[in-house]
């Protein structure tokens, strides 16, 4: 069982906790808090003692491993200082917000000898996993096109004065709560993406949320392949990932429903039983940790994303295409 401290006890932190109340891999065994005393309810439900020190949770023998909640622009610290406390790390999506703060981040842990693991949840949806298991088999052949889409209501909630609402946190919109998901699919479909066209606009909400809601781009990916992508913080939901090759599509909308068609033929559409994303990202991480491997996700993957969020951000004030670099 691997002992992790958790810091960043907002909504997410706590979906985080209560994924694994019944793991046999990984438990939440300490909160960290700026204000514990915010968190009295959290305490008592999960039996987690929560404090006020980083710090004090990095020097904790107990403590095996940190799972950071906290806003992206920390994140570059907070994965540092665990890895130089010889603890190993989940940090949530995404990784960083400049692929400068990401590298050293990397190098830290790999430096460490600690786990690293990225929050991306959405790798454990049945439907994906069933799309790349055919994908990679070689059932729509090579891919040609990439379409994606992750969109919702969620701008409709955002608070003026939390950090989510803030534009240094929340460069283009959508992207880091929602688009960044997407945009992990699409490099685990097609490779690396090596060329960013965007456009970014705040289109309806209010001036005490500044950030943008509507996001739209195009990609290329280093071996050729193009991609389209759209994120909207003020709509209906909706997750798609579209992969277009030689041999046919597959299509899946959400986590579990899957859609494929070849050359001939109707589209065989799939549903699959539901799963619990967050235990299984979080008890993918434990695995790593228990069998000493140093990154859950590919490190090129993870820098890759980041330098594409960046890029999308300079395209969208520049109105010209950007290469990643």
């Amino acid at each position: 069982m691997l002992k992790a401290a958790l810091y960043g006890m907002g909504r997410w932190g706590t979906r985080l906790t209560d994924s694994v109340q019944n793991s046999s891999k990984i438990r939440i065994v300490k909160g960290v808090s700026r204000d514990p005393s915010q968190h009295v309810g959290f305490s008592k439900k999960y039996n987690v003692p929560v404090i006020s020190s980083y710090e004090e949770a990095l020097s904790d023998p107990q403590i095996e491993a940190v799972v950071l909640a906290t806003p992206h622009s920390k994140h570059q610290e907070h994965i540092i200082a665990a890895a130089k406390a010889g603890k190993h790390v989940f940090v949530e999506k995404p990784f960083t917000l400049t692929r400068a703060t990401a590298e050293p981040a990397i190098a830290a842990c790999r430096a460490a000898g600690v786990t690293l693991c990225v929050g991306f949840n959405r790798r454990h949806a049945p439907a994906f996993v069933e799309m790349m298991r055919r994908i990679r088999a070689g059932d729509i052949g090579d891919v040609l096109h990439v379409e994606g889409a992750f969109s919702g209501p969620s701008g409709y909630a955002l608070k003026a004065g939390h950090w989510r609402a803030t534009r240094p946190e929340m460069p283009a919109g959508g992207m880091t709560p929602r688009g960044i998901h997407t945009v992990d699919a699409m490099i685990q479909v097609a490779g690396l993406i090596s060329e960013v066209y965007a456009h970014s606009n705040r289109r309806v909400l209010g001036a005490d949320t500044d950030i943008d809601d509507t996001t739209s781009m195009l990609f290329k990916f280093a071996n050729g392949a193009t991609g389209s992508f759209s994120t909207i913080f003020v709509t209906g939901e909706l997750w798609r990932v579209h992969a277009f090759g030689t041999k046919g599509w597959l299509e899946m909308r959400g986590d579990t429903e899957l859609v494929s068609l070849g050359l001939e033929g109707k589209p065989e559409r799939i549903t699959l039983p539901a799963a619990d994303k967050e235990q299984l990202v979080l008890e993918a991480f434990a695995d790593g940790v228990a069998a000493k491997v140093p990154f859950v996700v590919p490190p090129e993957h993870i820098v890759n994303g980041v330098a594409v969020l960046e890029a999308i951000v300079s395209s969208a004030a520049s109105g010209k295409p950007v290469a990643v670099r």
